[in-house]
């Protein structure tokens, strides 16, 4: 079986376009490749740390966050400042971030963080996204209650037509006599 000129081309474009695709997949997947490290992993990742993209969670240390704009200084620990398991001297790092829109709202001292960049051979870690945590205490509060509700819990004081009040009683099993 002998093939023509014209399948010859075809066949030989075909193998340019998805090979040019499969390198663009490859490299693209590479680029956007990082890893999901806490403060004290990426301290111990060694030169490691300098050579990756990183996504870097912990929490803002109180008072140390600088803005400008768009343009934050912060440093980012491993507890919370009231955690028990807190040291005087947590494992931190420096993070400077400069991104195109302003810090989240809820990026304030001990908000849990999520800083998104590299880790620069100056010992800060230079972000490009920056996230903040939602905690469960934003969660609609109980009547009657300044705390928050858990999910799935009923009032704290139902009312007298509330089915949920009453379906201890209901489910009750009564013995036959």
């Amino acid at each position: 079986m002998k093939l023509s000129k014209q399948q010859i081309r075809i066949t030989v474009a075909s193998v340019i376009i998805l090979g040019t695709i499969g390198y663009l997949a490859y490299t693209g997947a590479a680029a956007n490749k990082s890893y999901y490290v806490t403060v004290a992993e990426m301290q111990g990742m060694g030169n490691k740390a300098y050579q990756s993209h990183l996504r870097v969670e912990g929490f803002v240390k109180p008072e140390s966050i600088q803005q400008s704009g768009t343009h934050v200084t912060f440093v980012l620990t491993e507890f919370e400042s009231h955690n028990p398991k807190a040291t005087a001297n947590p494992r931190s790092i420096m993070v400077n971030y400069q991104g195109s829109e302003p810090p989240p709202d809820t990026f304030k001292g001990d908000a849990q963080a999520l800083a998104i960049g590299t880790f620069g051979q100056d010992g800060i870690f230079h972000a490009t996204q920056l996230q903040a945590k939602c905690a469960s205490k934003y969660a609609p509060a109980a009547p009657g209650s300044t705390q928050p509700a858990q999910p799935g819990q009923a009032p704290a004081n139902p009312t007298p037509g509330d089915k949920r009040a009453s379906s201890d009683a209901a489910s009750t099993v009564k013995p036959a006599a």
